[in-house]
């Protein structure tokens, strides 16, 4: 094997010319008849048991050449970019020039390489920290939760309904007269201002008491799921049986003794109030890196080939539906009921997926220059995280994820932190 020639035909791309001699060709050629010939069948011999020469002279000197090539490029290749040290960044592609027994075989490769990264003035980034102060409708907001969580539904039948009642009611609707398929129905439950029958069905419903008939005149939507109806006027015959509010307990000492580990209500406020500030700590040191990173994004020159791109949102749209499905939600569903294409979807993920390539990159050019590592015990500790995260043993980790990725990754992390060690906080 030797290198004809290295040239770069356009940014990240290079193209390999590869020729290989007509010894190594002959030896894969041979290669290729001793897989081939147990499927060979020739008039005079045993199946598997024709020489080369029989079955060439029958099928034609090349018959083995193209498993033979097939066999040698990816070989040949990877000897080339291990002596030229290139870094690919997804597989070459292929186009074979030369094909002879007495001189070889001549191909080109053509590769994506990894991209040429320049990245300036990482070091002493200022970011301010902006931490969210607690406001005491917050801290209310928690406690209505839990008071929510205790609710209960009683019946009022002292005053017309109103929106945010629970009611039950019967309906039928008739359009010119005439009822309409999907328009009835009895004891039906329906809370006022859910907006869950077309606009002014609800409206027209509140300010009616328990036991009372009457007529409601609504106009359906043009643009209605239902186009035997859509933008037609109707009239829904209405009666209402019953009348719910939701009544929350009170918030008293003994609520909170109930509901909570605490004694008191002013105990209670605290503890949300502290577990908030913590919250809120937390997401402010997140947002201040978020910050600093955006930075070194801004400060780094790099052309980035699509394919790290898509790969990235590849990665995306994968961690997607294993959120989705552990919400138990099918992804093709979920883009069903979206009305959104898989294409349109991976493009609303192509924003994120450069920014975090483009860091990436930054990353790992900036542990060149600076001579960062990341020592065997980082990885083991990669290992234990995910170990953690998924409830499975370290070893159960290591037969699913390479250990390369994880070096790479704790490198990366390595690398931000001696960007956000060295930052100005303000």
């Amino acid at each position: 094997m030797s290198l004809k020639s290295n040239n770069k035909t356009e940014v990240n791309t290079i193209e390999l010319e590869i020729e290989v001699s007509a010894a190594d060709f002959e030896a894969a050629v041979q290669s290729a008849y001793i897989k081939a010939r147990n499927k060979i069948s020739v008039p005079g011999f045993r199946k598997g048991k024709a020489p080369r020469k029989m079955v060439e002279k029958m099928y034609g000197e090349g018959t083995f050449f193209e498993d033979a090539v097939n066999a040698l490029i990816p070989v040949e290749t990877q000897k080339v970019i291990d002596e030229e040290k290139i870094e690919l960044v997804d597989a070459p592609k292929y186009d074979v020039t030369s094909v002879n027994k007495e001189t070889g075989v001549v191909f080109k490769a053509v590769c994506t390489v990894r991209p040429e990264v320049k990245v300036s003035n990482y070091k002493g980034i200022e970011a301010e920290k902006v931490v969210k102060a607690v406001t005491d409708e917050e801290i209310d907001a928690k406690i209505n939760q839990m008071r929510e969580k205790g609710s209960r539904m009683i019946t009022v039948d002292d005053r017309a309904c109103q929106t945010g009642d629970s009611t039950v009611i019967d309906f039928e609707g008739f359009i010119d007269g005439v009822p309409f398929e999907g328009g009835k129905g009895e004891d039906f439950a329906l809370v006022l201002g859910s907006g869950q029958f077309i606009p002014g069905f609800e409206d027209q419903v509140a300010g009616h008491s328990i036991d009372e008939e009457f007529d409601v005149n609504v106009s359906f939507p043009e643009d209605y799921q239902m186009k035997e109806v859509a933008g037609k006027p109707a009239v829904f015959k209405v009666k209402l049986h019953e009348i719910k509010v939701k009544e929350l307990p009170e918030l008293d000492d003994e609520f909170v003794k109930d509901t909570s580990e605490f004694d008191t209500v002013d105990a209670l406020k605290d503890d949300i109030k502290k577990k908030l500030s913590e919250q809120y700590q937390k997401q402010s040191e997140t947002d201040t890196e978020n910050k600093i990173f955006d930075k070194v994004i801004e400060n780094t020159e790099v052309e980035i080939p699509q394919v790290m791109i898509e790969s990235r949102i590849s990665q995306m749209v994968e961690e997607a539906g294993q959120t989705l499905g552990a919400q138990g939600i099918n992804l093709d569903l979920y883009l069903q009921y979206m009305g959104m294409t898989m294409d349109a979807f991976r493009k609303s993920f192509e924003e994120r997926a450069k920014k975090d390539v483009t860091l990436r990159l930054a990353l790992e050019e900036i542990a060149k220059l600076e001579n960062i590592t990341a020592s065997d015990e980082d990885v083991e500790k990669g290992y234990q995280i995910l170990a953690d995260r998924y409830k499975v043993t370290p070893e159960q980790v290591k037969m699913a994820i390479p250990e390369y990725s994880i070096r790479e990754d704790a490198l990366a992390q390595n690398v931000a932190k001696f960007i956000t060690d060295s930052a100005v906080i303000k």
